[in-house]
Formats: structure tokens, C-alpha cells, sequence
């Protein structure tokens, strides 16, 4: 599938199959629903497979020629040589999401040659729906969203992960900035492209599950998202990994990236 009225159905069909996804896990929150950890501090839920299940099921059924890379599938060896691929975290803050914190985001991107073309990113509990289609902007609920034009770190408000808030909020790299620790690394970022925080920085290692969706989300928005070094984020690689991530308007983050490499 090719062409811009195809790239267009692909979208349509993310952001449908998203937005289902989000009410299904909505549906379930707050309730005790049964989890398991998968390997030491990263728990899963029997509403992370069935979320992953419906979305595999409605993208790869209408796609069948598409690859498929999900945090909660088991990775199928022919994904790196797909001209499409989908991209998913059918829940991404599970731990929020079974302790009934309103921070927990369904994630998915469509990459083709590995770059992020179509997104979305979805909130169910604050009714955030963020979207981007590649060369068409970003929007949240249907509204066109732009990053913030902080260009300094006086007050800067960056968000970080509740792990990391007690290391980066009293780092000197950051003691100007407002640090805030919320869960959920694609709604943080999306949250850069909406202009809500000025930053979001994470020195944990994220896959790409957890930040292609977004990554499209704050560019399409106007904003950079590299490595903490400005090293550019490389997708669908055989170990689909990134050390640290970074996102930001343009002129925060040039003065992050500097700041950063203090750390």
C-alpha cells in the first residue's frame, strides 16, 4: 500500500483501532484485574494481552502484508525487512494503570522504511487523544497542537518518570527546571507536543514501542526528539532499543542537550 489516500487509510485505521483499544483498557481500570511480572520491575496484566490482541487483530487483519512489533507479542524474525510496520504498547504504564493512576497511555505507530508515518497516542482516563500523520501535523482531540517556545531552562517545566524523579529533579543540569515525575514515557512525550511540559527526559533505556508513536506526535508538533546526546532515534533495528531519549522545542532542547552531557 502506497500513496497518500493509502497513507491516509492507514492513519484512519490507527486511530480507530486506538481509540477502541483505549476504551477496552478503560473499561477495566480501577478493577482487580490479575497481573504477573514478566522479569523483576516490569509488571503485565491480562488487560495488556487482551488490548494487544484486539490491536493486532484490527490492524494486521485489514493489513496482512504489515509487520508487527509489540512490547506484549512474541517478535516475529521478518519484521526488520518490512517496507510497513506496526509498532505497539497496548498499555504503556501498566503500573500505573494497576495501582487506578490515570497515567497510562495505549501507544502505536505505523513505521514504513522505519520511519514513524502515522500515530497515536491515547489517554482514556484525562480523554487525550493525541494524533499525527507524517507532513499533516499533530493534533489532540482534533485540535492542532504545537510544542512550547521555551527557549531557556528557567522554570522550564520537564517531566521524568516517577524512578528517575529523586536523580534528575535535584541534578544540577536541571536545578532551573520545574521536574515533575508522571508514568508513561509516550504520554509524557506527547504531552511536549502539546505544549502541556516544555521537556520530557528519560536516562532509561526505551524500546521502540515506547516512543515511536510519540516521537511522530512532537515532530509533526514542531519539536526535536533525539538521544540525550542529539543522537538521532534509529527504528526497527535488530535490537530495537535506545540508551536514553529526549524531547523538547527547538531551542530548550539544543540547551538540554548541552546541559545533559553534564550528567
Amino acid at each position: 500500500m502506497s500513496g497518500d489516500g493509502a497513507m491516509s487509510g492507514d492513519h484512519e485505521l490507527l486511530v480507530a483501532a486506538v481509540r477502541e483499544a483505549g476504551e477496552l483498557a478503560s473499561s477495566h481500570f480501577g478493577k482487580n484485574t490479575p497481573s504477573w511480572m514478566k522479569k523483576p520491575g516490569q509488571p503485565v496484566s491480562e488487560v495488556d494481552l487482551a488490548v494487544d490482541d484486539l490491536l493486532r487483530q484490527r490492524l494486521c487483519d485489514e493489513r496482512v502484508d504489515y509487520g508487527w512489533l509489540s512490547e506484549e507479542s512474541a517478535e516475529t524474525p521478518d519484521r526488520i525487512d518490512r517496507e510497513w510496520l506496526w509498532v505497539v504498547d497496548p498499555i504503556d504504564g501498566t503500573r500505573a494503570f494497576l495501582d487506578a493512576r490515570p497515567e497510562y497511555s495505549v501507544s502505536a505507530a505505523l513505521l514504513h522504511f522505519n520511519r514513524p508515518v502515522a500515530a497515536a497516542v491515547f489517554n482514556p482516563e484525562t480523554d487525550e487523544f493525541f494524533e499525527a500523520a507524517a507532513d499533516s501535523g499533530a493534533k489532540c482531540n482534533g485540535a492542532p497542537i504545537t510544542v512550547s517556545a521555551k527557549e531557556d531552562t528557567d522554570n522550564a517545566r520537564v517531566l521524568v518518570s516517577r524512578s528517575e524523579f529523586k536523580t534528575l529533579a535535584g541534578d544540577k543540569a536541571l536545578i532551573p527546571c520545574e521536574v515533575n515525575s508522571i508514568s508513561s514515557i509516550a504520554y509524557k512525550l506527547a504531552l511536549v507536543g502539546s505544549g502541556t511540559t516544555d521537556a520530557t527526559v528519560t536516562l532509561t533505556a526505551k524500546s521502540d514501542w515506547d516512543i515511536a508513536a510519540a516521537h511522530l506526535i512532537v515532530s509533526e508538533a514542531g519539536g526535536i526528539m533525539t538521544q540525550t546526546d542529539g543522537t538521532a532515534l534509529v527504528y526497527n533495528r535488530p535490537h530495537p532499543c535506545h540508551a536514553n531519549v529526549l524531547a523538547a522545542g527547538p531551542g530548550l532542547h539544543a540547551i538540554l542537550v548541552m546541559a545533559l552531557k553534564e550528567l
